[in-house]
């Protein structure tokens, strides 16, 4: 089993940056993608950002290229979300995720997940 901590959601307004963390444990970190997901109220979840055990590849999702980073401690067992130029449609439950499998984050799946971090955008 792999434990996921969520933090550093929070109220920002719009052009505003938040750095989220996520805390991984039960397991060894490195072998693991970690990804992100977010869930806005009434929508679907949809996949974010997704980065290699290595750290050596990453993926966006469009609606946050240039504007979103993430990135991982694999000392610390953490990865992060440096969330730039913050939007009001940003504002979501914010999710971290670990598999095995890169690609499964990219079509909306994880085999962890954390309890999530509210993320607020104001205009």
């Amino acid at each position: 089993q792999v434990q996921l901590v969520e933090s550093g959601g929070g109220l920002v307004q719009a052009g505003g940056s938040l750095r989220l963390s996520c805390a991984a444990s039960g397991r060894t970190f490195s072998p693991y993608a970690m990804g992100w997901f977010r869930q806005a109220p009434g929508k679907e979840r949809e996949f974010v950002a997704v980065i290699s055990g290595s750290a050596s590849v990453t993926t966006y999702a469009d609606s946050v290229k240039g504007r979103f980073t993430i990135s991982r401690d694999n000392a610390k067992n953490t990865v992060y979300l440096q969330m730039n130029s913050l939007k009001p449609e940003d504002t979501a439950v914010y999710y971290c995720g670990a598999d095995l499998l890169l690609i499964r984050f990219q079509v909306g799946r994880s085999s962890y997940w954390g309890q999530g971090t509210q993320v607020t955008v104001s205009s």
